[in-house]
């Protein structure tokens, strides 16, 4: 399902089932799966890695060269997985040499208008609202739920499970599991009801909880904090995710 009013470089490379409408652009060096649908006037331009079974709205653009000064049109790939849905107007830019390429997983829903700059890591399942734009190598893990028009600095994590107030800007690292909003951004709790929509018991939240309550609420350097957490609180994957992301982070995480 090809429109004839598709234009389709004889280099690149189209999965089978795939419905590519009127209007779409697709440059060489590109490899698109199987089981896609590219509704019309859809750009995907070179270095564009697309999986299996993505819809993808009007006016969205794949694989642009990266709105950066150091860019010197070096090889580097926008890679896109399975199941995305990519909503009109969302621009996915190619990689730069400081990571090679940008990575958008797999059943995420990039809504109306979202730009994801050069050399972005997006996880999968997130959600992602209308007009939010994420400048150069943010990382998104998974799960992380960031409404409409989120302004997130280069540098930035943001963190699995939180939920990310409309109109938010964010210099800084979200934490996972929290919610952050309010002008300037600042930690609001954690993300409850979304934790308990995922399936989360009672008595991990409570442990998520009582450390938040140490690390933002307690007295002393941050170093001492983490370590009273690892000491009181029982081992689990969600104590241990918090520890790595506080102590890997770069820009410091908003409190």
């Amino acid at each position: 399902m090809i429109s004839p009013l598709a234009y389709i470089h004889p280099e690149a490379k189209i999965g089978i089932n795939c419905d590519i409408g009127p209007f779409c652009y697709i440059d060489r060096n590109v490899v698109i799966g199987d089981n896609n649908k590219l509704m019309n006037s859809v750009t995907v331009l070179y270095g564009a890695r697309i999986g299996n079974g993505n819809t993808v709205f009007p006016g969205a653009v794949i694989g642009a060269v990266p709105q950066d000064l150091k860019f010197v049109g070096e090889e580097t790939t926008a890679e896109v997985g399975n199941d995305n849905t990519i909503r009109e107007n969302v621009t996915i830019n190619r990689g730069t040499a400081a990571k090679d390429r940008t990575v958008v997983g797999s059943r995420n829903l990039l809504m109306e208008g979202v730009h994801i700059a050069h050399d972005c890591i997006i996880g999968s399942d997130c959600i992602i609202g209308n007009g939010t734009k994420m400048a150069g190598e943010v990382v998104v893990d998974d799960m992380a739920i960031i409404s409409a028009n989120v302004l997130v600095h280069q540098f930035c994590r943001i963190g699995s499970y939180c939920m990310v107030g409309g109109g938010t800007r964010t210099s800084q690292d979200i934490l996972p599991y929290s919610m952050i909003a309010r002008d300037p951004a600042a930690f609001c709790g954690l993300n409850t009801v979304g934790l308990r929509r995922r399936g989360f018991d009672r008595d991990t939240i409570d442990t998520i909880h009582r450390a938040y309550q140490t690390i933002l609420q307690g007295t002393g350097l941050l170093k001492d904090l983490l370590e009273r957490v690892e000491s009181e609180q029982p081992d689990s994957p969600e104590i241990a995710y918090i520890l790595e992301f506080i102590r890997t982070s770069k820009r410091g995480f908003i409190r």
